[in-house]
């Protein structure tokens, strides 16, 4: 089983997109997996909270202005760049709401993985995730109302109880644990968290495909395209503020993996639970390409190692 799951971390970004043409190949049998979204995200959040510990979140004393750098660009880039780059392809409607729903949303889990792998600072990257994962409660539903309109159909409240739910209780109870069991949970959960998250990951893929199959097929191209330059732009940006800020190569790349990398699991949830499943395809999208472009940033930063303070172990988790 452990092989299994390293094997499944290592080809995540393929057995992802492999979910989206499962989707698309059987979209009757799949369709209802759509409606369990927000149960399968609290799963993979639960795990993410496993891995943490209290001292991720002693960086933020220690190095307070690189997380608050990483922070800030996470919640002001992506955002503002998804508002703007649905304008520019001229999406409306659930298209353009589920842009901005990712756009919104913290950093992704996986991020923790790709830093590690491109050699950049792991310890930095997990404290970014988390802070973000515990500041989306409050942050996410106001930039949605904000970027998307304030006369949508849908409360900064509901909004709010939605994340506290599926992220915020999962992540904390995870913490729980860790702290009270963690020698049961580093010797019998660890090493198999990959295979949970990879699997939760690639079965909301496949529904959220299968629920916007007819979507997919005549307006997925553009909003395909509108999604990749999302994610590049965000990755270029916050390499870019990172350096701009002084900050050392290896936590430039932190910053620009946690930048560009959204969770496209919590956006997913957010668009079938309160708007309709057609604003969850941009998150769908998302998590195919980001773990793409994700892999192939490692594999070129990899080959370009830098002489700075040692990296910690990544988070076992995708």
């Amino acid at each position: 089983m452990r092989k299994v799951a390293e094997l499944a971390g290592r080809w995540f970004a393929v057995l992802v997109l492999l979910g989206g043409i499962a989707g698309l190949a059987a979209p009757t049998a799949l369709e209802p997996i759509a409606g369990h979204i927000p149960l399968l995200l609290g799963i993979i959040m639960f795990g993410m909270g496993l891995t943490l510990r209290g001292a991720d979140f002693v960086l933020v004393l220690r190095r307070p202005w690189a997380v608050l750098l990483g922070v800030v660009c996470q919640f002001t880039i992506m955002p503002l760049l998804a508002w703007g780059i649905g304008h520019l392809f001229g999406l409306d409607g659930a298209a353009m709401i589920g842009m901005i729903l990712v756009g919104a949303a913290p950093g992704g889990t996986a991020s923790n993985v790709i830093v590690y792998l491109a050699k950049g600072d792991t310890a930095l990257s997990v404290t970014l995730t988390s802070v973000s994962t515990l500041l989306a409660p409050l942050l996410t539903p106001a930039l949605v109302l904000w970027l998307a309109g304030t006369d949508l159909d849908v409360t900064y409240g509901s909004l709010v109880g939605s994340i506290v739910q599926v992220v915020l209780i999962p992540v904390l109870a995870g913490l729980l644990v860790r702290a009270f069991a963690g020698g049961l949970v580093e010797r019998y959960m660890l090493p198999y968290l990959p295979l949970v998250s990879v699997a939760g990951i690639v079965v909301v893929v496949a529904g959220i495909v299968a629920a916007n199959a007819d979507a997919v097929l005549s307006t997925g191209l553009l909003v395909a395209l509108a999604v990749i330059l999302h994610n590049g732009l965000g990755l270029l940006l916050g390499y870019g503020a990172a350096r701009a800020a002084g900050l050392e190569e290896t936590a430039r790349r932190a910053v620009s993996v946690e930048v560009g990398m959204q969770n496209s699991g919590l956006a997913a949830s957010l668009a079938t639970t309160h708007f309709t499943p057609a604003a969850a395809l941009p998150a769908a999208l998302f998590s195919v390409w980001h773990n793409i472009s994700g892999s192939l940033l490692a594999s070129h930063w990899a080959r370009r190692p830098v002489r700075e303070p040692a990296r910690a172990e990544p988070v076992a988790g995708a």
